[in-house]
C-alpha cells in the first residue's frame, strides 16, 4: 500500500508540473497576441524588394521614380502584379516600359495600381469600383473570387507600415 505522505507528495509534484505548464501557455499565448497586433515594420517598397517574385514590379517602380512616393506615409493599397504576371504582357514591352523616354506611360501604369488608403480584403469585398492614384476607377468583381479589372486577385493582405499589398496575376491597364 502507498503511504499517505507518499501520495500527497506526488499530488504536490504534479500540481506544480500543472502549475509549470499552465503558466508557460499563457505566457505563450500573450507573446503570440502582441505579435499579432505589431504594426508591420517594413513599407510596401521594401516588403517588395525583399521578394524575388515581385523584382520586376521593383524594377519598374525605380525607373518611374515612384519608390520615395510608396515609402512615404501613406496608406496605399497595391494590387501587386508578379513577375509572372508581367511575362504574360507581349514580348518587349516591359523593356520598353522601362526605358526613361516611357517614363510617363510607366508611371500612369503603376499608378494604376494604387488605390489611396488601406483597403483589406474583408474590404475588397464589398467593393464593386475603386479610384486609383493614377486618377482612373478600376473595376472589383467577387463572384468568383476576387478581380480587379482583368486580374485575379492571388493573395491578400500582406500589411506594411504604410498600407496593404494584394498580389495580381495580370498587369492592368489604364
Amino acid at each position: 500500500m502507498i503511504s499517505t505522505k507518499v501520495v500527497s507528495s506526488l499530488k504536490s509534484a504534479l500540481l506544480s508540473v500543472f502549475v509549470v505548464f499552465a503558466v508557460s501557455a499563457c505566457s505563450a499565448q500573450a507573446k503570440h497576441h502582441e505579435s499579432m497586433h505589431e504594426k508591420p515594420k517594413q513599407n510596401i517598397v521594401e516588403i517588395a524588394a525583399g521578394n524575388p517574385d515581385f523584382s520586376t514590379l521593383v524594377a519598374a517602380v525605380k525607373a518611374a521614380g515612384l519608390v520615395e512616393t510608396l515609402q512615404g506615409k501613406g496608406p496605399f493599397t497595391v494590387f501587386a502584379p508578379t513577375n509572372e504576371a508581367f511575362a504574360k504582357l507581349p514580348a518587349g514591352t516591359v523593356e520598353s516600359l522601362l526605358q526613361p523616354e516611357n517614363k510617363d506611360q510607366l508611371v500612369a501604369i503603376l499608378t494604376y495600381h494604387v488605390v489611396p488608403g488601406k483597403v483589406m480584403a474583408k474590404d475588397v469585398v464589398g467593393l464593386t469600383e475603386a479610384t486609383t492614384a493614377q486618377g482612373s476607377v478600376i473595376s472589383i468583381d467577387t463572384t468568383n473570387g476576387v478581380k480587379v479589372d482583368n486580374a485575379n486577385v492571388v493573395a491578400t493582405d500582406i500589411e506594411a507600415s504604410n498600407g496593404v499589398i494584394h498580389v495580381i496575376d495580370s498587369v492592368i491597364i489604364p
